[in-house]
Protein backbone atom coordinates (compact mmCIF):
# COMPACT_ATOMS: atom_id res chain seq x y z
CA UNK A 1 0.00 0.00 0.00
CA UNK A 2 2.50 2.64 0.83
CA UNK A 3 5.17 1.54 -2.58
CA UNK A 4 2.11 2.11 -4.49
CA UNK A 5 1.40 5.86 -2.53
CA UNK A 6 4.77 6.31 -3.41
CA UNK A 7 4.18 5.55 -6.91
CA UNK A 8 1.24 7.15 -7.17
CA UNK A 9 3.36 10.41 -5.63
CA UNK A 10 6.17 10.19 -8.03
CA UNK A 11 3.92 10.09 -10.77
CA UNK A 12 2.40 13.08 -9.99
CA UNK A 13 5.18 14.96 -9.09
CA UNK A 14 6.52 14.06 -12.66
CA UNK A 15 3.54 15.25 -14.24
CA UNK A 16 3.17 18.45 -12.42
CA UNK A 17 6.71 18.83 -13.39
CA UNK A 18 5.98 18.67 -16.82
CA UNK A 19 2.92 20.81 -17.06
CA UNK A 20 5.05 23.62 -16.06
CA UNK A 21 7.91 22.66 -17.81
CA UNK A 22 6.82 24.30 -21.17
CA UNK A 23 5.15 27.71 -19.39
CA UNK A 24 8.37 27.76 -17.76
CA UNK A 25 10.50 27.36 -20.97
CA UNK A 26 8.34 30.49 -22.87
CA UNK A 27 8.80 32.59 -19.40
CA UNK A 28 12.74 32.34 -19.60
CA UNK A 29 12.52 33.08 -23.45
CA UNK A 30 10.36 36.02 -23.29
CA UNK A 31 12.20 37.05 -20.56
CA UNK A 32 15.65 36.58 -22.32
CA UNK A 33 13.83 38.53 -25.08
CA UNK A 34 12.84 41.51 -22.84
CA UNK A 35 16.82 41.32 -21.95
CA UNK A 36 18.11 41.58 -25.61
CA UNK A 37 15.87 44.48 -26.24
CA UNK A 38 16.65 46.33 -23.32
CA UNK A 39 20.21 46.09 -24.02
CA UNK A 40 19.90 46.80 -27.84
CA UNK A 41 18.21 49.89 -26.69
CA UNK A 42 20.68 51.24 -24.42
CA UNK A 43 23.35 50.32 -27.01
CA UNK A 44 21.36 52.76 -29.37
CA UNK A 45 21.44 54.94 -26.71
CA UNK A 46 24.98 54.67 -26.10
CA UNK A 47 25.44 55.20 -30.27
CA UNK A 48 23.51 58.52 -30.36
CA UNK A 49 25.37 60.09 -27.51
CA UNK A 50 28.70 58.82 -28.70
CA UNK A 51 28.25 60.66 -32.20
CA UNK A 52 26.84 63.89 -30.10
CA UNK A 53 30.23 63.58 -28.31
CA UNK A 54 32.23 62.94 -31.10
CA UNK A 55 31.63 65.78 -32.95
CA UNK A 56 34.19 69.01 -33.07
CA UNK A 57 33.79 72.31 -33.32
CA UNK A 58 34.08 72.33 -36.64
CA UNK A 59 31.37 69.18 -37.20
CA UNK A 60 34.07 66.76 -38.40
CA UNK A 61 33.65 63.73 -36.53
CA UNK A 62 36.84 63.21 -34.09
CA UNK A 63 38.21 59.85 -32.97
CA UNK A 64 37.85 59.31 -28.71
CA UNK A 65 40.24 56.87 -27.20
CA UNK A 66 39.66 56.35 -23.89
CA UNK A 67 42.32 54.43 -21.06
CA UNK A 68 40.35 53.02 -18.28
CA UNK A 69 42.93 53.58 -15.16
CA UNK A 70 41.17 54.40 -11.86
CA UNK A 71 44.42 55.18 -10.16
CA UNK A 72 46.27 57.16 -12.70
CA UNK A 73 47.32 59.63 -9.98
CA UNK A 74 49.55 56.59 -8.63
CA UNK A 75 52.99 56.13 -9.10
CA UNK A 76 53.62 52.57 -10.09
CA UNK A 77 55.13 51.26 -13.33
CA UNK A 78 51.29 50.73 -14.22
CA UNK A 79 50.76 54.52 -14.64
CA UNK A 80 54.12 54.94 -16.64
CA UNK A 81 52.39 52.41 -19.15
CA UNK A 82 49.34 54.77 -19.26
CA UNK A 83 51.55 58.00 -19.77
CA UNK A 84 53.89 56.80 -22.29
CA UNK A 85 50.76 54.69 -24.13
CA UNK A 86 49.24 58.24 -24.12
CA UNK A 87 52.38 60.40 -25.69
CA UNK A 88 52.77 57.22 -28.68
CA UNK A 89 49.38 57.32 -29.84
CA UNK A 90 49.39 61.44 -29.15
CA UNK A 91 51.94 61.65 -31.63
CA UNK A 92 50.45 59.66 -34.29
CA UNK A 93 46.92 60.68 -34.27
CA UNK A 94 47.43 64.52 -32.89
CA UNK A 95 43.68 64.95 -34.01
CA UNK A 96 42.05 62.08 -31.51
CA UNK A 97 40.30 63.45 -27.98
CA UNK A 98 42.20 61.46 -25.33
CA UNK A 99 40.13 60.45 -22.11
CA UNK A 100 41.32 58.79 -19.39
CA UNK A 101 38.74 57.41 -16.63
CA UNK A 102 39.60 58.05 -12.95
CA UNK A 103 38.97 58.02 -9.57
CA UNK A 104 41.14 60.39 -8.27
CA UNK A 105 39.05 63.04 -6.98
CA UNK A 106 41.57 64.77 -4.34
CA UNK A 107 43.26 66.26 -7.67
CA UNK A 108 43.15 68.02 -10.65
CA UNK A 109 43.71 66.78 -14.12
CA UNK A 110 46.63 69.26 -14.01
CA UNK A 111 47.76 68.18 -10.94
CA UNK A 112 47.84 64.58 -12.50
CA UNK A 113 49.70 66.11 -16.03
CA UNK A 114 52.12 67.32 -13.31
CA UNK A 115 52.76 64.42 -11.05
CA UNK A 116 53.35 62.54 -13.79
CA UNK A 117 56.14 64.84 -15.30
CA UNK A 118 57.54 65.24 -11.81
CA UNK A 119 57.53 60.81 -11.05
CA UNK A 120 58.50 59.41 -15.07
CA UNK A 121 59.87 62.10 -16.94
CA UNK A 122 56.81 62.24 -19.01
CA UNK A 123 54.88 65.48 -20.52
CA UNK A 124 52.04 65.11 -23.15
CA UNK A 125 51.73 67.01 -26.19
CA UNK A 126 48.03 66.94 -26.52
CA UNK A 127 45.18 67.96 -23.87
CA UNK A 128 43.51 64.82 -21.77
CA UNK A 129 40.28 64.91 -20.38
CA UNK A 130 40.28 63.80 -17.23
CA UNK A 131 36.14 61.54 -16.73
CA UNK A 132 35.66 61.20 -12.96
CA UNK A 133 34.64 58.19 -11.64
CA UNK A 134 33.23 58.52 -7.80
CA UNK A 135 32.43 55.06 -7.33
CA UNK A 136 36.04 53.66 -7.30
CA UNK A 137 35.63 52.70 -4.11
CA UNK A 138 33.74 49.36 -5.78
CA UNK A 139 37.07 48.45 -6.58
CA UNK A 140 38.76 48.48 -3.41
CA UNK A 141 39.99 45.45 -1.74
CA UNK A 142 39.29 46.56 1.95
CA UNK A 143 35.47 46.16 0.96
CA UNK A 144 35.64 43.13 0.18
CA UNK A 145 37.26 40.72 3.10
CA UNK A 146 35.80 37.66 2.10
CA UNK A 147 35.28 36.37 -2.30
CA UNK A 148 37.58 40.11 -2.82
CA UNK A 149 38.48 38.42 -6.71
CA UNK A 150 34.42 38.06 -7.37
CA UNK A 151 33.36 41.39 -5.06
CA UNK A 152 36.19 43.98 -7.30
CA UNK A 153 35.45 42.25 -10.71
CA UNK A 154 31.94 42.74 -10.02
CA UNK A 155 32.60 46.43 -8.82
CA UNK A 156 34.66 47.11 -11.81
CA UNK A 157 31.70 46.51 -14.34
CA UNK A 158 29.71 48.83 -12.09
CA UNK A 159 32.34 51.60 -12.49
CA UNK A 160 32.99 50.80 -16.24
CA UNK A 161 28.91 51.33 -16.66
CA UNK A 162 29.90 54.57 -14.01
CA UNK A 163 32.60 55.37 -16.98
CA UNK A 164 30.38 54.98 -20.06
CA UNK A 165 27.61 56.55 -19.02
CA UNK A 166 29.78 59.84 -18.85
CA UNK A 167 31.87 59.35 -22.17
CA UNK A 168 31.63 56.58 -24.70
CA UNK A 169 34.74 56.23 -27.31
CA UNK A 170 35.63 54.93 -30.10
CA UNK A 171 38.58 53.15 -28.95
CA UNK A 172 38.30 51.61 -25.16
CA UNK A 173 41.68 50.18 -23.09
CA UNK A 174 42.01 48.79 -20.21
CA UNK A 175 45.48 50.08 -18.72
CA UNK A 176 44.80 48.30 -15.35
CA UNK A 177 43.79 44.87 -15.37
CA UNK A 178 39.27 45.14 -15.12
CA UNK A 179 38.78 42.57 -17.69
CA UNK A 180 34.86 42.42 -16.44
CA UNK A 181 34.44 46.23 -18.33
CA UNK A 182 35.78 44.53 -21.47
CA UNK A 183 32.12 43.28 -22.83
CA UNK A 184 30.54 46.30 -21.08
CA UNK A 185 32.39 48.71 -23.61
CA UNK A 186 32.48 46.22 -26.44
CA UNK A 187 28.63 45.26 -26.43
CA UNK A 188 26.97 48.41 -24.87
CA UNK A 189 29.32 51.13 -26.04
CA UNK A 190 29.95 49.31 -29.35
CA UNK A 191 33.65 50.55 -29.02
CA UNK A 192 36.77 48.69 -29.99
CA UNK A 193 38.53 47.96 -27.37
CA UNK A 194 42.12 46.66 -26.02
CA UNK A 195 43.90 45.66 -23.14
CA UNK A 196 47.13 45.83 -21.72
CA UNK A 197 47.79 43.39 -18.94
CA UNK A 198 50.28 43.86 -16.37
CA UNK A 199 49.13 40.94 -13.86
CA UNK A 200 45.94 38.79 -14.94
CA UNK A 201 43.31 38.92 -11.90
CA UNK A 202 43.58 34.92 -12.02
CA UNK A 203 46.36 32.72 -12.16
CA UNK A 204 47.14 28.74 -12.62
CA UNK A 205 50.02 29.51 -10.14
CA UNK A 206 47.36 31.03 -7.60
CA UNK A 207 45.25 27.65 -8.49
CA UNK A 208 48.37 25.77 -7.45
CA UNK A 209 48.31 27.69 -4.34
CA UNK A 210 44.86 26.70 -3.17
CA UNK A 211 45.26 23.25 -4.42
CA UNK A 212 48.09 22.40 -2.61
CA UNK A 213 47.17 24.18 0.41
CA UNK A 214 50.27 26.60 0.80
CA UNK A 215 49.42 29.54 2.67
CA UNK A 216 50.01 32.97 0.84
CA UNK A 217 48.99 36.57 0.97
CA UNK A 218 45.80 35.90 -1.24
CA UNK A 219 45.02 32.04 0.62
CA UNK A 220 44.24 32.62 4.47
CA UNK A 221 45.94 30.07 6.82
CA UNK A 222 42.48 29.04 8.27
CA UNK A 223 41.85 27.91 4.93
CA UNK A 224 44.81 25.63 4.16
CA UNK A 225 44.24 23.96 7.46
CA UNK A 226 40.74 23.07 6.41
CA UNK A 227 40.29 20.96 3.41
CA UNK A 228 36.63 21.38 2.90
CA UNK A 229 37.48 25.06 2.67
CA UNK A 230 40.38 24.21 0.25
CA UNK A 231 38.01 22.91 -1.89
CA UNK A 232 35.48 25.14 -1.64
CA UNK A 233 38.06 28.05 -2.35
CA UNK A 234 39.34 25.81 -5.51
CA UNK A 235 35.92 25.04 -7.43
CA UNK A 236 35.18 28.97 -6.63
CA UNK A 237 38.75 29.97 -8.24
CA UNK A 238 37.98 27.69 -11.23
CA UNK A 239 34.51 29.32 -11.59
CA UNK A 240 36.15 32.35 -11.80
CA UNK A 241 39.12 31.66 -13.78
CA UNK A 242 36.01 30.47 -16.75
CA UNK A 243 34.55 33.51 -16.00
CA UNK A 244 37.23 35.91 -16.44
CA UNK A 245 38.68 34.16 -19.63
CA UNK A 246 35.26 34.65 -21.38
CA UNK A 247 35.42 38.40 -20.17
CA UNK A 248 38.79 39.09 -21.55
CA UNK A 249 38.29 37.47 -25.30
CA UNK A 250 36.29 39.80 -25.73
CA UNK A 251 39.17 41.76 -26.29
CA UNK A 252 39.89 42.77 -29.93
CA UNK A 253 43.80 42.53 -28.73
CA UNK A 254 45.37 42.64 -25.81
CA UNK A 255 49.06 43.40 -24.99
CA UNK A 256 50.93 41.86 -22.28
CA UNK A 257 53.95 42.69 -20.21
CA UNK A 258 56.09 39.93 -20.36
CA UNK A 259 56.57 35.97 -21.12
CA UNK A 260 55.03 34.97 -17.71
CA UNK A 261 51.99 37.01 -18.22
CA UNK A 262 51.63 35.83 -21.86
CA UNK A 263 51.89 32.30 -20.75
CA UNK A 264 48.83 32.72 -18.43
CA UNK A 265 46.91 34.77 -20.40
CA UNK A 266 46.93 32.70 -23.41
CA UNK A 267 45.69 29.81 -21.19
CA UNK A 268 42.85 31.93 -19.81
CA UNK A 269 41.64 34.27 -22.06
CA UNK A 270 42.35 31.55 -25.50
CA UNK A 271 42.83 34.89 -27.66
CA UNK A 272 46.50 34.22 -28.92
CA UNK A 273 45.40 35.49 -32.48
CA UNK A 274 45.69 38.49 -30.87
CA UNK A 275 47.84 38.81 -28.39
CA UNK A 276 51.34 40.64 -28.39
CA UNK A 277 53.90 40.74 -26.04
CA UNK A 278 54.72 44.40 -25.11
CA UNK A 279 57.74 45.29 -22.51
CA UNK A 280 56.39 48.14 -20.21
CA UNK A 281 58.68 51.78 -20.87
CA UNK A 282 61.47 52.18 -18.66
CA UNK A 283 63.03 54.96 -19.39
CA UNK A 284 66.58 53.67 -19.55
CA UNK A 285 68.14 56.44 -21.18
CA UNK A 286 68.03 58.92 -17.79
CA UNK A 287 69.44 56.06 -16.02
CA UNK A 288 72.26 55.17 -18.61
CA UNK A 289 73.81 58.65 -18.30
CA UNK A 290 74.84 57.81 -14.45
CA UNK A 291 78.50 57.08 -15.19
CA UNK A 292 80.19 53.55 -13.60
CA UNK A 293 83.51 54.13 -13.76
CA UNK A 294 84.20 53.93 -9.90
CA UNK A 295 82.74 52.21 -6.73
CA UNK A 296 79.31 54.95 -5.70
CA UNK A 297 79.98 54.92 -2.13
CA UNK A 298 82.64 55.34 0.12
CA UNK A 299 81.63 55.14 3.25
CA UNK A 300 79.49 52.08 3.41
CA UNK A 301 76.45 50.32 0.54
CA UNK A 302 73.45 51.76 -0.23
CA UNK A 303 70.69 48.95 -0.85
CA UNK A 304 67.47 50.10 -2.56
CA UNK A 305 63.95 48.66 -3.05
CA UNK A 306 61.44 50.04 -5.77
CA UNK A 307 57.99 49.31 -5.98
CA UNK A 308 54.46 50.51 -4.50
CA UNK A 309 53.66 48.99 -0.88
CA UNK A 310 51.60 46.44 -2.04
CA UNK A 311 51.10 42.91 0.20
CA UNK A 312 52.41 40.72 -2.88
CA UNK A 313 55.63 42.91 -3.14
CA UNK A 314 56.72 41.09 -0.27
CA UNK A 315 58.81 44.44 1.40
CA UNK A 316 58.96 41.76 4.75
CA UNK A 317 61.05 39.95 3.30
CA UNK A 318 63.58 42.51 2.33
CA UNK A 319 63.51 43.71 6.20
CA UNK A 320 63.79 40.41 7.53
CA UNK A 321 66.42 39.36 5.45
CA UNK A 322 68.17 42.89 5.40
CA UNK A 323 68.16 42.02 9.62
CA UNK A 324 69.69 38.62 9.20
CA UNK A 325 72.46 40.18 6.61
CA UNK A 326 73.34 42.90 9.79
CA UNK A 327 74.05 39.78 11.59
CA UNK A 328 76.55 38.56 9.31
CA UNK A 329 78.21 41.65 8.95
CA UNK A 330 80.86 41.24 12.03
CA UNK A 331 81.83 38.21 10.81
CA UNK A 332 81.86 38.97 7.63
CA UNK A 333 83.88 42.73 8.49
CA UNK A 334 81.35 44.22 5.86
CA UNK A 335 80.98 48.48 5.77
CA UNK A 336 78.19 49.97 6.98
CA UNK A 337 74.74 49.19 5.06
CA UNK A 338 71.53 50.78 4.66
CA UNK A 339 68.24 50.03 3.59
CA UNK A 340 65.71 52.60 1.73
CA UNK A 341 62.34 51.18 0.62
CA UNK A 342 61.30 53.63 -2.09
CA UNK A 343 57.72 53.49 -3.63
CA UNK A 344 54.23 54.38 -3.98
CA UNK A 345 51.38 54.63 -1.84
CA UNK A 346 47.88 54.67 -3.29
CA UNK A 347 45.47 54.55 -0.37
CA UNK A 348 45.55 54.38 3.49
CA UNK A 349 45.83 50.64 2.95
CA UNK A 350 49.33 51.44 1.67
CA UNK A 351 49.74 53.62 4.45
CA UNK A 352 48.61 51.44 7.07
CA UNK A 353 50.87 48.89 5.11
CA UNK A 354 54.12 51.08 5.72
CA UNK A 355 53.47 51.46 9.36
CA UNK A 356 53.55 48.41 10.01
CA UNK A 357 57.07 47.42 8.06
CA UNK A 358 58.54 50.25 10.22
CA UNK A 359 57.01 48.44 13.14
CA UNK A 360 58.67 45.52 11.75
CA UNK A 361 62.18 47.61 11.66
CA UNK A 362 61.75 48.07 15.12
CA UNK A 363 61.01 44.96 16.24
CA UNK A 364 63.67 42.86 14.23
CA UNK A 365 66.28 45.88 15.79
CA UNK A 366 67.02 47.65 12.17
CA UNK A 367 65.01 51.29 12.30
CA UNK A 368 68.23 53.30 12.08
CA UNK A 369 69.25 51.63 9.05
CA UNK A 370 65.98 51.24 7.34
CA UNK A 371 64.19 54.63 5.90
CA UNK A 372 61.16 54.96 3.69
CA UNK A 373 60.56 57.66 1.07
CA UNK A 374 57.11 57.65 -0.17
CA UNK A 375 55.63 59.06 -3.44
CA UNK A 376 59.48 60.68 -3.98
CA UNK A 377 60.00 63.25 -7.22
CA UNK A 378 62.11 61.33 -10.32
CA UNK A 379 64.95 63.21 -10.14
CA UNK A 380 65.34 62.30 -6.17
CA UNK A 381 64.58 58.67 -7.38
CA UNK A 382 67.13 58.94 -10.06
CA UNK A 383 69.49 60.23 -7.04
CA UNK A 384 69.27 56.98 -4.82
CA UNK A 385 69.99 54.90 -7.78
CA UNK A 386 72.89 56.62 -8.57
CA UNK A 387 74.19 55.68 -5.11
CA UNK A 388 72.72 52.83 -4.71
CA UNK A 389 74.98 49.23 -5.03
CA UNK A 390 71.99 46.56 -4.88
CA UNK A 391 68.88 46.55 -6.05
CA UNK A 392 66.25 44.23 -4.21
CA UNK A 393 63.36 42.75 -5.62
CA UNK A 394 61.32 40.04 -3.62
CA UNK A 395 57.58 39.71 -5.35
CA UNK A 396 56.97 36.13 -5.96
CA UNK A 397 55.50 36.05 -9.77
CA UNK A 398 55.98 39.65 -10.37
CA UNK A 399 54.45 40.45 -13.81
CA UNK A 400 57.58 42.34 -15.08
CA UNK A 401 59.45 44.59 -12.90
CA UNK A 402 60.07 48.30 -14.24
CA UNK A 403 62.30 49.05 -11.10
CA UNK A 404 64.16 46.44 -11.88
CA UNK A 405 64.86 46.99 -15.01
CA UNK A 406 65.86 50.73 -13.87
CA UNK A 407 67.93 49.45 -11.29
CA UNK A 408 70.15 47.78 -14.28
CA UNK A 409 70.25 50.62 -16.36
CA UNK A 410 71.34 52.90 -13.50
CA UNK A 411 74.46 50.87 -12.59
CA UNK A 412 72.45 48.86 -9.20
CA UNK A 413 73.36 45.19 -9.06
CA UNK A 414 69.89 43.64 -9.19
CA UNK A 415 68.86 40.57 -6.44
CA UNK A 416 65.37 39.92 -7.39
CA UNK A 417 62.79 36.95 -7.20
CA UNK A 418 63.49 33.45 -8.84
CA UNK A 419 60.29 33.44 -10.60
CA UNK A 420 57.97 35.69 -13.03
CA UNK A 421 58.74 38.29 -15.63
CA UNK A 422 62.53 39.11 -13.44
CA UNK A 423 63.57 35.12 -14.14
CA UNK A 424 62.12 34.69 -17.90
CA UNK A 425 62.42 38.24 -19.26
CA UNK A 426 64.94 40.47 -17.03
CA UNK A 427 67.96 38.94 -15.19
CA UNK A 428 68.94 36.86 -18.06
CA UNK A 429 72.58 36.42 -19.44
CA UNK A 430 73.55 38.90 -21.86
CA UNK A 431 75.86 37.45 -24.46
CA UNK A 432 76.39 34.66 -22.34
CA UNK A 433 77.52 36.83 -18.94
CA UNK A 434 75.42 37.63 -15.87
CA UNK A 435 73.46 40.23 -15.73
CA UNK A 436 72.34 40.20 -11.98
CA UNK A 437 71.37 37.57 -9.28
CA UNK A 438 67.90 36.06 -8.41
CA UNK A 439 66.50 34.31 -4.58
CA UNK A 440 63.67 33.25 -3.15
CA UNK A 441 63.99 32.58 0.38
CA UNK A 442 64.93 34.83 3.52
CA UNK A 443 68.30 33.23 3.89
CA UNK A 444 68.85 33.12 0.28
CA UNK A 445 68.63 36.54 -0.15
CA UNK A 446 70.77 37.06 3.19
CA UNK A 447 73.73 35.15 1.83
CA UNK A 448 73.42 36.41 -2.16
CA UNK A 449 73.52 40.16 -0.85
CA UNK A 450 76.77 39.34 1.54
CA UNK A 451 78.02 37.40 -1.43
CA UNK A 452 77.51 40.33 -3.60
CA UNK A 453 79.24 43.12 -1.40
CA UNK A 454 82.08 41.48 -0.32
CA UNK A 455 82.80 41.25 -4.25
CA UNK A 456 85.45 43.00 -5.42
CA UNK A 457 84.17 46.33 -7.05
CA UNK A 458 85.78 45.24 -10.71
CA UNK A 459 83.67 42.03 -10.55
CA UNK A 460 80.91 44.30 -9.61
CA UNK A 461 81.31 46.88 -12.34
CA UNK A 462 81.63 44.24 -14.95
CA UNK A 463 78.07 42.37 -13.59
CA UNK A 464 76.77 46.75 -13.68
CA UNK A 465 78.24 46.36 -17.43
CA UNK A 466 76.41 43.52 -18.51
CA UNK A 467 73.41 44.69 -17.18
CA UNK A 468 73.14 48.01 -18.84
CA UNK A 469 74.31 46.63 -22.05
CA UNK A 470 70.97 44.30 -21.74
CA UNK A 471 68.14 46.68 -21.39
CA UNK A 472 68.13 48.55 -24.45
CA UNK A 473 64.69 46.32 -25.71
CA UNK A 474 63.18 47.77 -22.50
CA UNK A 475 63.15 51.19 -23.65
CA UNK A 476 60.50 54.09 -23.88
CA UNK A 477 61.21 53.66 -27.70
CA UNK A 478 61.03 50.32 -28.13
CA UNK A 479 57.52 50.43 -26.44
CA UNK A 480 56.18 53.36 -28.34
CA UNK A 481 57.18 51.32 -31.45
CA UNK A 482 55.64 47.40 -30.04
CA UNK A 483 52.62 49.41 -28.84
CA UNK A 484 51.52 51.29 -32.02
CA UNK A 485 51.96 47.90 -34.00
CA UNK A 486 49.91 46.29 -31.48
CA UNK A 487 46.92 48.86 -31.66
CA UNK A 488 46.65 49.44 -34.86
CA UNK A 489 43.62 47.11 -35.08
CA UNK A 490 41.89 49.31 -33.15
CA UNK A 491 42.08 52.25 -35.53
CA UNK A 492 41.39 50.08 -39.31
Amino acid sequence: MAATERGWCLRELLRCFYSLFLPGLIVCGVLCVCLLIVLWGIRLLLQRKKKSGSASKTGKNQTVIAFFHPYCNAGGGGERVLWCALRALQKKYPEAVYVVYTGDADVSGQQILEGAFRRFNIRLTCPVKFVLLRKRYLVEDSLYPHFTLLGQSLGSIFLGWEALMQCVPDVYIDSMGYAFTLPLFKYLGGCRVGSYVHYPTISTDMLSVVKNQNVGFNNAAFITRNPFLSKVKLIYYYLFAFIYGLAGSCSDVVMVNSSWTLNHILSLWKVGNCTNVVYPPCDVQTFLDIPLHKEKTTSGHLLVSIGQFRPEKNHPLQIRAFAKLLNKKEAESLPPLKLVLIGGCRNQDDELRVNQLRRLSEDLGVQEDVEFKINIPFDELKNYLSEATVGLHTMWNEHFGIGIVECMAAGTIVLAHNSGGPKLDIVVPHQGERTGFLAESEEDYAETMAHILSMSAEKRLQIRNNARASVSRFSDQEFEVTFLMSVEKLFQ
